[in-house]
């Protein structure tokens, strides 16, 4: 029986493991909810959203995020930025941080364009950038933001 995801389409075996990998972990989600997965009738599964730097473990730290659009829609930029974050204190027994991973129940946003920031030779900070390429990508991206927003108490702020 294959599981499928809220528009209908198979979950990859790679999903379906995570959920089950991440199952025990509630990091910044309401205590009435479960960890990872939410069951109705209507959703069967419902994948949290969550930022990860080594697949499998979220990332504690809320980050700051700036967005640039450009004039025409056609593309844009996010940097994320994690002061202190919690990959620092779980890559020595997990690993090195394989990329940046955006994870929510559509899937998962990735970009390999991460950099680590050192003050006095301790890491102090992770930044991250995602690109937008098209206005389809844009939308997916805002869509990401807005649950992952809603299920860590962020705000947007237009300066």
């Amino acid at each position: 029986m294959a599981v499928v995801g809220t528009r209908g389409h198979p979950i990859a075996p790679a999903i379906i493991s995570l959920l089950c990998t991440t199952q025990n972990h509630t990091p910044f989600h309401p205590p009435s909810a479960p960890a990872s997965l939410s069951s109705s009738p209507s959703r069967p599964w419902k994948l949290w959203p969550s930022i990860q730097f080594i697949q499998g473990t979220d990332e504690q730290t809320i980050p700051d995020v700036r967005l640039t659009k450009s004039r025409d829609g056609s593309n844009g930029v996010a940097i994320f930025t994690f002061d202190q974050p919690s990959v620092f204190d779980s890559s020595a027994e997990l690993g090195d941080i394989t990329g940046f991973y955006m994870i929510d129940e559509e899937g998962t946003l990735s970009s390999v364009d991460v950099s680590a920031k050192f003050v006095n030779g301790k890491p102090a900070a992770v930044e991250a950038k995602y690109v937008m390429r098209t206005p389809r990508d844009w939308d997916r991206f805002m869509r990401f933001m807005e649950r992952y927003s809603q299920a860590n108490g962020l705000q947007f702020l237009k300066k």
